[in-house]
């Protein structure tokens, strides 16, 4: 009787410990995505709010900045930004910068990786040591030199000097590298025993197989260059040279309008942060995946 009765109390208490656990699984789970949906508010606060504001007049975005439902609906701050500004044109020199700066980054940031690499040069570990010595070195510093050489170069208040010094940077260079010594030489072998060239082994085998490395590289480039301010202030001074970054900077100091017109500082970020979010959520899901060079043994 005794055995019985002990079978009987622990087969009627295990699923009261199943249930326990499983309460507090639900319990800490729903905890957590609670917190997450605390935090997610938190972030996006301030960007409903900024694009609320961006519809509101002048007067109700300073009575009330934190309401989410504008009282009067008007698009009088995009209407002045395209229509009665150099808002166009800041958003021209910005989507010419943008593409060519990006184009030669992932061209020259993949072919200094693969030689970094896969090329044995004498010099190869200096190069490299070099390489993360200036992703090291603040981009501050830098500027007095960068307006120097732009300036003695000639191409100094031009698109030649907003575009050539950024068509390279460390970083790339940097992401190329690790993704390319990843992917196994002997995916190489077959071509070379074909005669295929260094390049063509480049830009035939190699490259194709780095395809998640190079869709980093391009948002990254596309943020990057699309948001750059530094390097326009100290290499231009043109109005019709005038990027995005460089014309919004001047609407917050308010050296292009009277008063606090919020509406109209947060209407232009809004049309600035467009371009690099679409190219942000196009291409998320595909950033630094594997491999896609499998070799088969």
């Amino acid at each position: 009787m005794t055995t019985t009765e002990t079978r009987t109390d622990t087969r009627s208490d295990a699923p009261a410990g199943i249930r326990r656990r499983s309460n507090a699984r639900i319990a800490s789970t729903s905890l957590f995505y609670a917190l997450l949906i605390v935090l997610a508010i938190i972030y996006i606060y301030p960007f409903l709010i900024q694009i609320a504001t961006s519809f509101k007049t002048d007067p109700e975005a300073a009575a009330n900045p934190l309401a989410l439902v504008p009282q009067t609906f008007t698009t009088a701050a995009y209407e002045l930004l395209f229509l009665r500004s150099d808002f166009p044109t800041w958003f021209r020199n910005s989507v010419i910068v943008t593409i060519f700066v990006t184009i030669g980054r992932v061209f020259f940031d993949s072919l200094a990786g693969y030689a970094l690499a896969r090329l044995h040069f004498r010099g190869r570990g200096i190069v490299f040591a070099g390489l993360v010595a200036v992703m090291s070195v603040p981009m501050v510093v830098l500027l007095i030199p960068k307006f120097l050489v732009v300036k003695q170069l000639g191409i100094y208040d031009s698109y030649a000097g907003m575009i050539l010094p950024l068509l390279v940077d460390a970083a790339g260079v940097f992401i190329m590298k690790n993704f390319f010594e990843s992917i196994p030489a002997s995916v190489e072998e077959q071509a070379r025993i074909d005669g295929a060239g260094t390049f063509r082994v480049f830009w035939s085998v190699v490259l194709p197989m780095a395809r998640p490395a190079l869709i980093t590289i391009i948002i990254l480039s596309f943020q990057g260059s699309w948001n750059e301010l530094a390097h326009f202030i100290i290499s231009t001074q043109s109005p019709d040279l005038t990027t995005l970054t460089k014309g919004v900077a001047q609407l917050a100091n308010g050296q292009l309008s009277q008063g606090k017109q919020y509406p109209l500082k947060l209407a232009a970020a809004i049309i600035m942060t467009i371009p690099v979010a679409v190219m942000f959520f196009i291409f998320q899901k595909r950033i630094m995946n594997n491999s896609e060079g499998a070799v088969k043994e």
